[in-house]
């Protein structure tokens, strides 16, 4: 009985032995195999790293304020008769806006218009009779004085009238309408705004140790994220000579273009002052820069040393500097002409074989304009 069971026990073990075996075959092969085995080069699109000059510019957010903006207001208390604008439309200098009630005035100037043609009658005979002293100097001044006055009450009237007669005191684009018609205005009562959109102001500030380089006629850029698209270009028009004491910035203001009136008095942008000297930079494609918290990297395409005439990816640490576009500037960490990869840089490695096919590498500029704006 025992030795059944020791030789049962014994055939165990030998069939236990035989397994793993087998099984240390089996994986000592496939572990061969894995350090033979090569996995297929992955395809990328490269881009060299360049040499490039690139403007220098003060950058700033600044708003924006009409060249001229007011609200038009009543300066006579009188009733609304007449409204000759429609909201939001575009005015000319002197176009009527409204006509308060002017029906005393027009009244009342017939009669002032005739007391002027007396009192110039009488003076003209005044002028005639003091010739032949008929009568005294003091009757003659008497006479002079009251046409002067009645041509006074006329211009009175007539000023009135005007005033009651609100026009626009420039061309620009008017606003909302505050007034309704039959409506009593009092003095100063507004009715409507008034903003002169082309050119506009932009202002801004920049740091006193800027002054030196900051003069009337340096181009601007602006910016917003309400404008999607291409910078707007203007020039400074004016350099505050005074340095506000509490920010020790300098207050700028720039005239830009606004044919198409897309930039409103009241909007914040961003203005890029363009400084003559130009700074030299080493550019590369901003997709072709893996980022990530440790420091920033780019994968550098050079000879494989496995594969003869083959290429391997060389993972390289970068210092970055200012962005344009579809372009980074590097500090360092790279040289002109080294090629990187210039596209889907996330999916990489380091030694990783690859192929180059820039067939559908994409554009990269400056100032890209995106299909979709």
């Amino acid at each position: 009985m025992k030795k059944r069971i020791l030789f049962a026990v014994l055939g165990l073990l030998i069939v236990i032995a035989v397994l793993a075996g087998v099984k240390f075959l089996q994986i000592r092969t496939m572990v061969e195999h894995g350090k033979k085995g090569v996995l297929p080069p992955d395809t990328v699109t490269t881009s060299a790293a360049r040499a490039d000059s690139w403007e220098t510019s003060l950058t700033a957010v600044g708003s924006l304020t009409a060249v001229q903006g007011v609200t038009m207001a009543a300066e006579i208390p009188a009733k609304v008769v007449e409204i000759a604008f429609a909201p939001g439309t575009k005015v000319k200098r002197g176009d009527l806006l409204i006509r308060q009630d002017t029906s005393v005035e027009e009244a009342q100037l017939p009669g002032a218009e005739a007391q002027v043609t007396l009192t110039e009658s009488v003076l003209a005979r005044d002028v005639e009779m003091l010739k032949d002293k008929i009568i005294s100097r003091a009757e003659y001044d008497a006479a002079v004085a009251g046409h002067r006055q009645a041509m006074a009450q006329v211009e009175v009237l007539r000023a009135t009238i005007a005033k009651k007669t609100v026009r626009a005191p420039f061309g620009g684009r008017l606003g909302i309408r505050q007034v309704n018609l039959g409506q009593t205005l009092r003095e100063g009562d507004p009715i409507v705004t008034l903003q002169s959109l082309d050119p506009i102001y932009v202002n801004f500030a920049l740091p006193q140790q800027e002054l030196p380089r900051l003069r009337v006629g340096l181009p601007v850029r602006v910016t917003s994220d309400a404008l999607p698209g291409p910078a707007i270009n203007g020039r400074i028009t004016t350099v505050n000579p005074l340095v506000d004491a509490e920010t020790r910035n300098v207050q700028l203001q720039a005239t830009v273009d606004n044919r198409e009136e897309k930039l409103r008095p009241g909007m914040f942008v961003n203005a890029a002052v363009g400084l003559p000297v130009r700074q030299k930079a080493l550019v590369i494609p901003a997709t072709g820069v893996l980022y990530a918290p440790y420091g920033d990297s780019v994968f550098v395409v050079a000879d494989d040393n496995v594969v003869k005439g083959g290429k391997a990816l060389r993972q390289q640490f970068v210092r970055l500097g200012e962005r344009r576009g579809d372009f980074v500037a590097v500090t360092s960490g790279l040289k002109e002409g080294e090629i990187i990869a210039s596209t889907g840089v996330f999916k990489l490695r380091n030694g990783q074989a690859v192929v180059v096919d820039n067939r559908l590498a994409p554009a990269f500029k400056e100032a890209p304009r995106p299909e979709n704006n």
